[in-house]
């Protein structure tokens, strides 16, 4: 390792979040040790599905500048869509258990989540978001938010008048014993579940950074004028950018079925700890969001082990607030402002 890069690491650590980062693996290892790696495994797997939610919420805002307050409803659309495609998959298993739908089923019910959620994502840009972006950009963050929080009530309403407010989950997805890592017992639904967020995340980070597509989302995020300029068509891109974040936030709700049965509100945790996400780690910043889920993840579940359950809310609420005053713009905060940011 050569000196320079020795000097820019030694740098790195000593800014927010290089500090961040090392404080919260150092609090890791502790926890891991006083109470068991069973806490570094649960955050490992909460962080990776809330990285899926809050990736989701920092790219609306990152580009579109859009307080994205019904994000929690794409996770109740996804794991909706989850259980009625899985419900009749697990009642054929149980007549043929030894069926190949054994081990793709699961992922037939979390790819008809993810569709669904790009398809009401296409549905409330074609109906809500571009209607008021073609007629005024003027106060567009405020009437953004109102459109947003009009769209929770709408579809929380329609869930519960057109499926019922009773709760529809599952027990499992994958049938079998546990899987022990470092002597913990994790069920295959959390691992498969850790493993579907991490390639996700991946592929979405090289399709953010490579590909030609993924540019063009940057470039409008950076400069609309540019990219126009350039001849980027930014009503394509609004539109995949819209399908794509309340996808990731689908396939999330599909892939927790088993945690989280889908009923009117199932969202409004999700949404909760992504926004604390998105605010810890800097509105727009994609690549913080990710660090800034297992953050938070480790903050929930250090709250639960040592201080109680009915506080899971208030001491990260606590502690985010504090690291705000000190820090504005979050932890990874960037000068990255949304296409429509007046």
């Amino acid at each position: 390792m050569s000196n320079n890069t020795v000097s820019k690491f030694l740098t790195w650590t000593k800014s927010a979040a290089g500090i961040s980062i090392v404080a919260t693996i150092l609090i890791a290892v502790f926890a891991a040790i006083h109470s068991g790696p069973y806490l570094l495994v649960n955050t490992i797997i909460t962080g990776g599905m809330l990285a899926l939610v809050a990736t989701g919420l920092t790219l609306m805002l990152g580009v579109l500048n859009i307080a994205m307050f019904a994000h929690g409803e794409f996770f109740m659309i996804g794991s909706l869509t989850a259980y009625y495609v899985f419900t009749p998959i697990s009642n054929y298993l149980s007549e043929n258990p030894e069926s190949f739908l054994a081990v793709i089923g699961p992922l037939i019910a979390i790819l008809c989540a993810a569709i669904a959620g790009a398809l009401s994502g296409i549905i409330a840009e074609k109906i809500v978001f571009g209607p008021l972006r073609r007629r005024s950009s003027d106060n567009w963050v405020m009437n953004s938010f109102l459109l947003c929080v009009g769209l929770s009530v709408l579809l929380v309403n329609m869930h519960q008048l057109i499926f019922g407010a009773e709760f529809k989950g599952i027990v499992q997805y994958w049938k079998g014993m546990p899987i022990s890592i470092a002597d913990v017992f994790i069920s295959r639904d959390r691992a498969m579940a850790f493993v579907i967020s991490a390639v996700i995340v991946a592929l979405f980070w090289f399709f953010m950074t490579y590909t030609r597509t993924g540019m063009s989302i940057r470039a409008v995020s950076q400069d609309i004028t540019g990219a126009q300029i350039v001849g980027i068509d930014i009503e394509n891109v609004v539109l995949l950018t819209i399908s794509l974040a309340c996808a990731l936030s689908a396939v999330a709700g599909g892939s927790l079925l088993f945690m989280y049965p889908s009923y009117p509100t199932v969202g409004l945790e999700p949404l909760y700890l992504a926004w604390f996400v998105v605010i810890l780690s800097g509105l727009g910043n994609i690549l913080g969001a990710v660090a800034g889920a297992f953050m938070v993840a480790l903050l929930k579940a250090i709250t639960v082990e040592y201080v109680g359950s009915g506080w899971d809310f208030v001491i990260p609420s606590i502690l985010i607030t504090l690291i705000l005053i000190f820090k504005p713009s979050g932890i990874f905060g960037s000068d990255v402002r949304g296409a429509l940011d007046k």
